[in-house]
């Protein structure tokens, strides 16, 4: 496998570890070599997107030790989106342990160190009972799949363009936006293509409520930097991203102002340096984002060159990830 060419497509691997839930409890684990499963097309998760997943990752540290990045904190969260769609909660100890056996049971698919790419482990939860009916699924699958992946853009660590959309909405204030359901994105599909047509590799989203406060990307947080302050939305509508958490916690052990508040849509005037951060591409920078229906430009930072806070971050964060500084946080589960 040609190491330095991942893109952030699936490959396939040896195992895929398996649950099943038909009322009764979530049965023992099982590695499963086939990647593909039957079930009725009329399943709640095909017809009403009762489904929702998860995505952290593992590392092959400088130390040559496999890190898997904080998979309590992604236990959590998939235990919140749960409950939301009236799904079994799989127990923090059970996925953890799910997450732990398909990394060690692929983990010839996990890059190398020197290549800088990570193995991505995605968990999901589908129903997979036939219904017609708007009720809650009865019968489940819970699943936690792994593949070795690159760059999430396919590019660089480098400055990159974003539009923001008045015309579209991610999620309703009281809607779904805060939990990993699957619909969240499949919503923001189109508007994203349109936009990398035009240029723009991302979208950033407003509230949906007043289109006054920056919400979040279509794929991950936002947040920006003025002189020595951190920067992030706040909003019952922005998923909770683990990897924006993290970096608050750096920053904040940094000697950084922490600011998580909801940020007005003017403010972008105002920022020394801005990005998108998520599990899958950790920063992305922005230097320019675009708010087309009222003709303004912001120009954030240099088109060319990462700013020394982003840069500063992303170096403390990956520096966890790979083994390459100090865990002082205590957030990598060591295989």
């Amino acid at each position: 496998m040609n190491w330095d060419k991942l893109a952030f497509d699936y490959v396939k691997c040896n195992t895929m570890v398996c649950s099943f839930n038909k009322g009764d409890g979530w049965s023992p684990l099982e590695s499963r070599t086939n990647d593909k499963y039957e079930i009725t097309l009329m399943s709640g998760s095909l017809h009403y997107a009762i489904e929702i997943f998860e995505g952290l990752k593992a590392y092959n540290g400088r130390d040559g030790k496999i890190r898997i990045f904080r998979p309590g904190e992604n236990a959590v969260r998939m235990i919140r989106s749960a409950e939301f769609l009236g799904m079994p909660p799989v127990p923090e100890e059970m996925f953890t342990e799910a997450v732990t056996r398909a990394v060690a049971e692929n983990r010839e698919f996990i890059p190398p160190y020197e290549s800088g790419a990570s193995m991505y482990i995605r968990p999901f939860m589908i129903s997979t009972n036939p219904q017609l009916t708007l009720e809650l699924g009865k019968e489940f699958m819970f699943v936690v799949a792994v593949t070795p992946t690159g760059n999430f853009t396919g590019t660089s660590f480098n400055p990159t363009k974003a539009l923001l959309v008045r015309d579209h909405d991610r999620a309703a204030p009281l809607g779904t936006g805060s939990y990993k359901i699957g619909a969240n994105y499949a919503a923001s599909m189109l508007a994203g293509v349109q936009a990398k047509k035009e240029g723009y590799p991302s979208i950033l989203y407003l509230d949906s409520k007043e289109k006054k406060y920056i919400d979040e990307f279509s794929s991950s947080n936002f947040f920006a930097i003025r002189d020595n302050s951190y920067i992030t939305p706040d909003s019952p509508s922005i998923l909770p991203s683990i990897t924006n958490k993290s970096l608050r916690e750096i920053a904040s052990q940094m000697g950084m102002t922490v600011e998580h508040r909801p940020v007005p849509v003017e403010e972008l005037a105002t920022f020394d340096e801005a990005g998108a951060c998520g599990t899958a591409l950790v920063i992305t920078p922005v230097h320019e984002i675009y708010d087309r229906e009222r003709d303004i430009r912001y120009n954030i930072g240099s088109p060319v060159r990462v700013g020394d806070k982003s840069r500063g971050l992303y170096k403390h964060l990956t520096g966890i990830q790979f083994g390459e500084i100090e865990d002082s946080f205590g957030w990598c589960r060591i295989l």
